[in-house]
């Protein structure tokens, strides 16, 4: 399992990534934006099946996204703020840092067109 916070690494952001690449586990996380929910409640909430949202939860815990606390026969769950912090600053650094004006051979990338 994937704590929140190795997420720093390369492999746990490919991870992390990746489980945010589907639809139901983003509707997940948009759900426990409102703060900890019961699983019972995410799937009344979502009207998924008991087996694929658990098969969701899984990879969100396992991406480090989610964290599950068990309260007797349930469990609940909360964001993990930390780790889609660091997604979110991983975004923008990429998003910020400027276009080289030159390829790695030193050619203007103009002059080649």
């Amino acid at each position: 399992m994937v704590e929140a916070t190795l997420v720093e690494s390369f492999e746990a952001q490919a991870q992390a990534f990746k489980a945010l690449g589907e639809p139901t586990r983003l509707r997940i996380l948009a759900h426990l934006q409102a703060g900890e929910s019961c699983a019972c409640e995410v799937q009344q909430a979502l009207d998924v099946p008991a087996n694929l949202l658990s098969h969701h939860l899984k990879v969100l815990r396992e991406a480090g996204l989610v964290h599950g606390t068990r309260r007797g026969r349930w469990i609940d769950y909360r964001i993990e703020p930390t780790a889609l912090a660091l997604l979110a600053s991983v975004l923008t650094a990429v998003a910020e840092r400027p276009a080289p004006t030159r390829c790695a051979t030193g050619l203007d990338r103009t002059a080649a067109a």
